[in-house]
């Protein structure tokens, strides 16, 4: 059995090598998610959401597997961020984010799976926040992109040169939520070698 791996089929939008900012035009995705708020280093909340995330999502695979004979591996976790002031994250003020937490699905896992799934996990666990996971689409189209290695917090001058160089030398405006894709496990990984997929979906300045 050959198994699903997204990293492979969609490879321009999962293993990016440029580390300067890049357009792409990135396809329409399903996923399943879950909101929050607040610092992901400190919240007791987005600890408990991405751990009912991987339950879901692994629940999904083996049902995939047993019942469809279609094998994938589980995508990287990723995340939407996005305040009310902009600011906060070239500033890195984590308290006043908000996030959403999610893990691609391939196209033939239906809603249907999702709630079989969600149901089958809350039975062997004690995760309530389960409960909270959804289906989500996503439809970013054109992106400013690059891969980022190194420290979460290093980020800042990145974004920083994304919001006021890149887009005004392409004439462009941010269209929808800052978009992080995790490739490096951060507790098995030094902050030097954190490889971190950033993503800005973006429109013509005109429209």
């Amino acid at each position: 059995m050959t198994r699903y791996d997204i990293k492979r089929e969609l490879k321009q939008y999962y293993a990016p090598k440029n580390t300067d900012w890049a357009l792409v035009d990135v396809p329409a995705q399903q996923f399943i998610a879950i909101d929050g708020c607040g610092d992901p280093n400190t919240s007791a909340d987005y600890a408990r959401a991405v751990e009912s995330l991987y339950a879901v999502a692994y629940t999904i695979k083996f049902t995939s597997k047993t019942a469809l004979g279609r094998d994938f591996v589980v995508g990287p976790l990723e995340g939407l961020w996005w305040s009310d002031r902009p600011e906060v994250f070239t500033t890195r003020a984590k308290d006043a984010w908000q996030w959403r937490m999610l893990i691609s699905q391939p196209d033939w896992i239906t809603g249907d799976l999702i709630d079989e799934a969600k149901q089958a996990a809350l039975t062997k666990k004690n995760l309530p926040t389960i409960a909270e996971i959804r289906r989500e689409t996503l439809q970013e189209g054109t992106s400013a992109q690059l891969l980022h290695v190194g420290p979460y917090d290093d980020e800042g001058p990145v974004l920083a040169r994304l919001h006021r160089e890149f887009l005004a030398a392409n004439e462009l405006r941010m269209s929808g939520h800052h978009h992080e894709i995790y490739l490096s496990d951060h507790r098995r990984t030094e902050p030097a070698k954190l490889r971190t997929i950033l993503r800005q979906p973006v429109r013509s300045a005109d429209e």
